[in-house]
């Protein structure tokens, strides 16, 4: 894996700060305050996508591309306060070629943060960069530095031009919270996506879901973020998504405070230590046919009350402790609302 201090400047470096799960401005962004306060905006972008989907009704969709645009229009307006980077900004006429650009870097910033990096493990080697991933690293910062100075720039314009701007409002907030724009987008589609695949592959679960959309919602309205505590096959659809199918194969890097022993194993204080979820989502000693796709496992028995926010070790795709994901809350409510508003939809 690249080196993870090298690759966080590249998120933190303008603000000066290490971005972790107890820092103040991530508490102040999920508090429950501010995610009420945004709803409209998830209500919008929900709405803007499932007319998207409508609208190419009879043609081939690429339906990732599709979800790629949702996520980004909706993590860029929580975070930036703008639409700058989806395909209808029209403000420029370079919007497309920006928005394309973009997409590019966040896949390029997945691949690197995935990679492994031969000077981690063979430290004396670092300075030779034989894979060549610290030139493209340092590349891929610049591009972010023009994006990050663009949308600074405009947003003290705006608050120079207003003196009754809300002066903490999320580009406020923008140089603690740009680790959640470039990871919530990535992470958020590619979760919807595996979801509606194996839900194609699956068409009794999908059957189940709908019927459960129709008894609770019914066919006059859409899905609202209320209704989703009511929404149990849903969620368990969800679970079992992030169980086969984690965002990332492992969480971010801990460390060990102290002498252990884990499964006959010593472990030394200071330890870097890697939790591998995508192996634990499918090991047999955890989980019942852990490579076939069954909902139904979350809704009895003993794996009933497992949840996704920490506190079941068997399940965690955000982590947990004090470097759990600090954005859990806002990643369940988009994918669930984004599912469930698909399948309510269409066929």
């Amino acid at each position: 894996m690249v080196d993870t201090k090298k690759f966080t400047a590249i998120v933190s470096k303008l603000s000066g700060i290490t971005i972790s799960g107890d820092n103040l401005g991530l508490c102040e962004l999920f508090a429950l305050k501010r995610l009420e306060a945004y709803e409209y905006i998830r209500v919008e972008e929900i709405r803007a996508f499932i007319s998207s989907l409508y609208a190419s009704l009879g043609e081939p969709l690429v339906l990732k591309n599709q979800l790629f645009c949702f996520t980004v229009g909706l993590m860029s307006r929580i975070v930036l306060r703008n639409k700058y980077l989806t395909r209808d900004y029209s403000k420029h006429a370079t919007s497309t070629d920006q928005f394309e650009e973009f997409r590019v870097m966040i896949n390029d910033f997945m691949k690197l943060d995935g990679s492994f990096y031969i000077g981690d493990w063979i430290p004396w080697l670092d300075f030779l960069d034989l894979q060549g991933y610290v030139r493209k690293m340092k590349a891929l910062e610049k591009k972010f530095d023009h994006l990050f100075d663009f949308v600074y720039h405009e947003h003290k314009a705006n608050r120079e031009a207003d003196k009754n701007l809300e002066p903490r409002d999320m580009v406020g907030l923008l140089l603690e919270l740009m680790d959640l724009l470039v990871g919530g987008i990535e992470t958020t589609s590619s979760t919807l996506e595996w979801a509606m695949s194996e839900l194609i592959k699956h068409p009794r679960v999908m059957e189940k879901a709908t019927e459960e959309l129709d008894k609770v919602i019914g066919r006059e309205r859409w899905v609202e973020e209320k209704d989703i505590p009511q929404l149990h096959y849903i969620e368990a659809i969800m679970k079992e998504t992030l169980r086969k199918h984690p965002a990332s194969a492992m969480i971010p890097p801990h460390a060990a405070v102290e002498d252990c022993n884990v499964a006959g194993y010593q472990i030394k204080k200071g330890s870097v230590v890697l939790i591998n979820i995508w192996s634990m989502g499918r090991d047999p000693t955890l989980w019942d046919a852990p490579e076939e796709f069954c909902p139904e496992r979350f809704l009895e028995g003993k794996l009933g009350n497992i949840d996704v926010k920490g506190q079941s070790f068997e399940l965690i795709p955000f982590g947990s402790g004090r470097r759990m994901c600090p954005g859990y809350s806002l990643a369940l409510t988009m994918l669930m609302c984004g599912l469930a508003n698909m399948l309510h939809g269409f066929n």
